[in-house]
């Protein structure tokens, strides 16, 4: 009889200790899933910037987003700025490249105003310095909105709501180009994801992102795999650079020149600003072409090395990614996708 207790109690500590050993592991395991101080430099900021004059509040932002959303504003009465950036579709048009006046193709993919706010530098090609800098831009294009300037400022100041609108927002301004650019560029400042799972994961939470997500992040950092960070850079991921990274349409050169009809550097040749990754898989298709109709053709297209290799940009290369890891590194992506706010349509003056 003792010895049955005896052997009881061996098997009892022998799997008492096999238990403890499968927590250390797992526990090991889990810490590798854990993020690391450095990883905090991926943290956003809690709020965008804004200039001292254009400091967003309620009335500012709702006068933005009636301007935002408002088809007066366009040539024909039937496009608006959300038209190209639509809530729908990652606040872009889910269109490979953007249609404007006349439903004209235009060159170059419509960018997400997602985060816009917290980028130091506007446009594919860098010709806007801010948000409020470039507000005007599709109105006065011929090829966008095509707006007659004149006109459209003259039916806004006669306009009794608007009128009240900017009044109660920029009181004592003109209602101008400066005050609607400032308007629209309070409302842009709202449209921000820092809410995703992996901001969630950065601040601490070590379950709201998978273990594929987290090998995702580790191989997207790692300059000898993913190297994306080199040009995705915390925490906005963009280096508000410009980078070309051998697109088909670059042809033999004389593709779109990109930053280079704005700086025209040498390096600069076919080179784009580097997009934000925040609510990447809202926002297909991809590139400033819309060449790339899911994140996982993105990634073949690094893994190559780029299409084209004239005036390729040296941060890209080859990429010694197994068809895992690549799929690892989407997941990832996939993560950095905020919980969507409802976005209510704003009730505009009348007709």
């Amino acid at each position: 009889m003792k010895s049955i207790r005896y052997l009881s109690l061996v098997k009892t500590a022998i799997t008492a200790i096999g238990l403890a050993c499968t927590a250390i592991v797992a526990g090991a395991a889990d810490d590798s899933l854990k993020p690391t101080r450095e990883d905090r430099k991926w943290l956003m900021p809690r709020t965008p910037p804004a200039p001292a004059d254009n400091q967003p509040n309620a009335a500012r932002v709702a006068l933005g987003k009636a301007l935002f959303f408002d088809t007066r504003l366009s040539a024909d009465g039937n496009m608006a700025c959300a038209s190209c950036h639509n809530p729908m579709y990652g606040w872009s048009d889910g269109l490979g490249t953007a249609r404007g006046n006349k439903s004209k193709v235009l060159g170059r993919a419509s960018p997400t105003i997602v985060n816009a706010a917290y980028n130091s530098i506007q446009m594919w090609d860098g010709r806007k310095a801010s948000l409020e800098d470039q507000a005007m831009g599709p109105m006065e294009s011929a090829d966008e909105m095509a707006a007659d300037i004149e006109a459209m400022f003259k039916w806004l100041n006669g306009e009794p709501a608007y009128k009240a609108m900017f009044a109660k927002a920029y009181p004592r301004e003109a209602i101008d180009a400066k005050t609607l650019s400032k308007a629209i560029a309070s409302f842009e400042r709202t449209v921000v994801s820092t809410t995703s799972p992996f901001d969630r994961w950065v601040a601490g939470d070590a379950r709201a992102m998978t273990k594929q997500q987290v090998l995702g992040f580790r191989l997207f950092s790692d300059p000898a795999k993913g190297n994306c960070a080199s040009c995705h850079q915390a925490p906005n991921f963009t280096d508000n650079g410009f980078h070309n990274i051998g697109l088909a349409s670059y042809g033999d050169g004389h593709g779109d020149a990109g930053r280079f009809a704005i700086k025209p550097l040498p390096s600069m040749r076919g080179a784009f600003k580097t997009p934000t990754l925040r609510d990447v898989a809202l926002t297909g298709p991809y590139f400033h072409d819309g060449s790339a109709k899911t994140l996982a053709d993105v990634m073949e297209h690094y893994r190559r090395g780029g299409h084209n290799k004239l005036d390729l940009s040296p941060n890209v290369r080859p990429l010694a990614l197994s068809d895992d890891e690549s799929a690892a590194i989407v997941a990832f992506m996939e993560a950095l996708t905020s919980k969507p706010k409802a976005v209510t349509l704003p009730r505009l003056p009348a007709y």
